[in-house]
């Protein structure tokens, strides 16, 4: 299937996903669609988070739906509100054009008598938790006897959060003659486990080989001892100024506590966990989605919901129970096309959870030493600079206090007035890295992996003094680090120059030699 006018959908549907933007579709759309236009054989599609799920099953059940029918034909469960609401949002925006058609959300933190009221004018499609819908069935509030199909979607989720017992619940109430699609990142002993008992011989498709990484990705480990993870997480967040990520915690009390933590040192994040009400989550999640917050702080069930495209950095504050799921975090960044970098904070226990991951996943991880305060301070510095240097200057604007900034900093001479324009934005990096500790810590770093030819080079490293260095040239002049070693070398009449670390920054450089 190449485009979507191939799957017979209604015309409406086609002129509301044109507008959308959609066009060719994405593969688990490709394969999920005709099947469900065609067929009511059940379904398990494997696919992680952003292939275009929704779709995959949103479109086909909007356009079976029996538009003289005012019961429910359709169910969507789903394991967060985050989800359910994004779901219900997609599914209305792919029907806006389809007179009566109606799709409700029924989920916690919102109004239940609400929802009943929703209910009672009808619903064909509804999208629910597993909790708020088997409250409203007990209630009597929603029937869902007359179902057509019932959708199960991010289903390891659901069950990792403790739902099975709900979704048993909710399936007994269903009719026998149905069809049920399942929708799952990862496919464990427990989602098997449901297929068995409430699936009948399904048809299983997969858009992508089980466990494999997203190619775009750059895996990273740092070793630190554990008390020395939020120093880490600080200076992995300094030295890259423009980040944009996640933060991943296992717990939602680790989640409040490294975000409360991030806070009060004056970071741009917040965080996501169970005990915020939903207009706290919606605040949150816009926020991040708008890039008015740099770094969010959650637990994977938060999370969900949440399909952000650029995100350049996902941070593992540790590793997931589930080695299935680090390959799910680490497929949120590195995307359309896009390079993002995946980094876990271990310690020397954690390296056989390493190997396992990279054994299942063909990931490659290559194992950094957290930067040093003055790794960090250099960077900062030149990042500012960079941003002076390229800022857009309203002239006609800054041109009336001119006179009065003449006036007021005359006494400065340049290079003072430099230091003291500098300072305000750098002191804070200054003063808190001035005596920074080394936080790193020995362990079996992939010596297996690693040539001797890297290994004398980390030696040299060591034991050598390297002087700075300054350019005013940067990769707006089309300068690469390969091409500043060559002029090195060049000025040096020598290919043996020791060189350390190499910054190249839009207009200006800066490296280390011996």
């Amino acid at each position: 299937m190449d485009n979507f006018k191939q799957t017979r959908l209604h015309p409406d549907i086609l002129k509301a996903i044109t507008e959308m933007g959609f066009e060719t579709p994405t593969p688990i759309q490709a394969k999920t669609i005709p099947h469900l236009m065609a067929s009511a054989h059940d379904l398990i599609a494997t696919a992680q988070t952003g292939t275009g799920k929704t779709a995959a099953f949103g479109l086909p059940s909007i356009h079976l739906t029996d538009m003289e029918d005012r019961r429910t034909q359709t169910l969507v469960l789903c394991p967060t509100r985050e989800l359910c609401v994004q779901i219900t949002k997609d599914l209305g925006n792919f029907s806006k054009y389809i007179n009566g058609m109606n799709i409700l959300a029924v989920y916690g933190g919102a109004s239940i008598q609400t929802q009943i009221k929703s209910l009672k004018k009808g619903a064909q499609i509804v999208i629910g938790t597993p909790g708020r819908t088997k409250d409203l069935i007990k209630r009597k509030r929603l029937d869902i006897s007359h179902v057509a199909r019932v959708i199960l979607d991010e289903a390891d989720e659901m069950l990792t959060m403790g739902f099975k017992e709900d979704l048993e619940m909710i399936l007994a109430q269903t009719p026998q003659e149905k069809q049920t699609l399942l929708f799952s990142a990862t496919m464990s002993k427990r989602v098997v486990g449901i297929t068995k008992s409430y699936m009948n011989n399904p048809l299983e498709i997969a858009t992508a080989r089980m466990n494999i990484a997203a190619e775009n990705v750059h895996h990273i480990y740092y070793m630190v001892n554990a008390k020395d993870r939020y120093e880490a997480i600080k200076r992995i967040i300094d030295i890259n100024p423009g980040i944009y990520g996640i933060v991943f915690c296992r717990t939602r009390r680790e989640t409040k506590e490294v975000a409360n933590k991030l806070m009060h040192d004056g970071y741009n994040a917040d965080t996501l966990h169970g005990d915020l009400s939903q207009v706290q989550r919606d605040e949150v999640m816009g926020r991040f989605r708008n890039r008015q917050l740099q770094i969010l702080v959650a637990t994977d069930v938060a999370a969900r919901g949440l399909d952000v495209e650029d995100l350049s950095h996902v941070i593992n504050f540790n590793l997931p129970d589930d080695d299935e799921m680090y390959v799910h975090r680490s497929g949120r960044t590195g995307r359309a096309g896009k390079k993002g970098i995946s980094i876990i904070i271990i310690h020397t226990r954690e390296m056989r959870k390493i190997r396992e991951i990279e054994k299942k996943s063909s990931i490659t991880f290559i194992r950094e030493t957290v930067p040093s305060g003055l790794d960090i301070c250099k960077k900062r510095l030149y990042t500012l600079i960079d941003k002076v240097e390229n800022v857009e200057v309203d002239e006609q604007q800054i041109d009336q206090f001119m006179p009065d900034i003449y006036k007021k900093l005359e006494w400065l001479e340049r290079e003072e007035l430099i230091k003291h324009f500098v300072s305000t934005e750098f002191n804070r990096y200054l003063s808190y890295y001035k005596n920074a500790r080394n936080i790193n810590i020995s362990g079996d770093s992939m010596g297996k992996k690693r040539s001797k030819r890297e290994k004398r080079s980390r030696e040299d490293r060591r034991n050598t003094s390297f002087a700075g260095f300054y350019v005013n040239v940067g990769f707006r002049h089309k300068l690469n680090p390969g091409r500043l070693i060559g002029l090195i070398n060049e000025c040096l009449r020598s290919s043996d120059a020791v060189i350390g670390k190499i910054e190249v920054m839009k207009t200006f450089s800066f490296f280390e030699i011996d």
